[in-house]
């Protein structure tokens, strides 16, 4: 979809309003969303702050977090993608990632943000009505499989045996069309 506004960028801001009980929507490109003051949400409120972004939020997070046993690596002094060469430094101070690999090369650093910014590590966002239930049977499936190989490895057998049987269960299930978990 195009900017409704210049109709020559792709529009990745949606902008919707209600004055006086009448609601206005638009579609719109960063750029232009920029020229209207529609990316700062907070302007013309008595809220607004001036210095708000996403970078000085994430900046403030990280500083609050406890420092580990490696402090070299959370000033980013010796922490560097391989990939694109962003620091852990310049993450703080941009609030943003370089590319996929910064996941894997600051994980350390990320999962206790992440975990403070959304209460867990696992994203659990909205799955689609027809085949949510089947979706989740099938995540259901292969966390049991996961446990069932961990039980195995500590050699609890009785654990193991029950995950087995649960797990032949939910395969039943979802070979039956999975819709009345």
């Amino acid at each position: 979809m195009l900017c409704e506004n210049c109709k020559k960028r792709p529009a990745s801001v949606y902008v919707r309003r209600t004055v006086n009980g009448v609601t206005t929507e638009a579609h719109l490109c960063e750029e232009c969303a920029r020229e209207r003051g529609e990316l700062n949400i907070l302007a013309g409120s008595s809220f607004a702050f001036p210095d708000l972004s996403l970078g000085s939020l994430f900046s403030s997070l990280l500083d609050n977090l406890p420092v580990g046993p490696n402090p070299a690596t959370l000033t980013g002094s010796a922490l560097r993608c391989p990939e694109c060469g962003l620091t852990y430094g310049d993450f703080r101070e941009r609030g943003r990632l370089g590319c996929a690999r910064c996941y894997s090369t600051f994980r350390e650093q990320l999962e206790p943000l992440i975990r403070r910014l959304q209460g867990g590590l696992r994203h659990a966002g909205k799955v689609p009505r027809r085949s949510g239930g089947t979706l989740r049977l099938k995540h259901d499936l292969e966390t049991m499989r996961r446990y069932l190989k961990e039980a195995v490895a500590r050699e609890a057998f009785e654990e193991a045996a029950r995950l087995r049987d649960e797990i032949k269960a939910l395969e039943e299930k979802l070979k039956g069309g999975g819709e009345g978990a």
